[in-house]
């Protein structure tokens, strides 16, 4: 195209001859890229509907992969969750016993001492109660201190 275009340029003996070879030179590079934008556009449709189906597939190996993940970490959680119940239930159990093992030490009753007289309590009133005839004897008064 170009070397028409100088081989005319040159020994053209007409204006006329050289501008009409310029509207043709013009009009097919003006309809090469229109065919050229018409087969990008085809080439785009293509691609858009592909892209649409690739994107559609991805979406549904997503949530089927979503699903199985959440099966999975539900798991795991509820296994963390009971190993942490199973640790925190030991730590308790270890603090209980460091606790009453103190309090032992210092001479402090523990609940089941205390259940153990309150019942012997109990038993020991309803002995009195028999023994006096089923009458609660009162307490004898003490004198206040002066």
């Amino acid at each position: 195209m170009v070397k028409k275009l100088k081989a005319l340029a040159g020994g053209a003996s007409a204006e006329g001859e050289f501008a009409q070879t310029v509207r043709e030179s013009a009009q097919q590079i003006w309809l090469a890229g229109l065919g050229a934008f018409a087969k990008a556009q085809e080439r785009g449709t293509k691609f858009q509907a592909e892209s649409a189906r690739i994107f559609d597939a991805l979406v549904r190996e997503g949530e089927a992969r979503q699903s199985f993940v959440r099966k999975v970490t539900g798991k795991k959680v509820a296994e963390a969750a009971a190993k942490a119940s199973g640790t925190w239930d030991k730590l308790e159990q270890v603090f209980e016993d460091r606790v009453a093992r103190s309090l032992s030490s210092l001479g402090v009753p523990t609940k089941k001492d205390i259940e153990t007289l309150s019942k012997r309590v109990t038993e020991l009133t309803e002995v009195v109660q028999d023994l006096n005839g089923g009458k609660a004897k009162p307490a004898p008064r003490r004198r206040a201190a002066k």
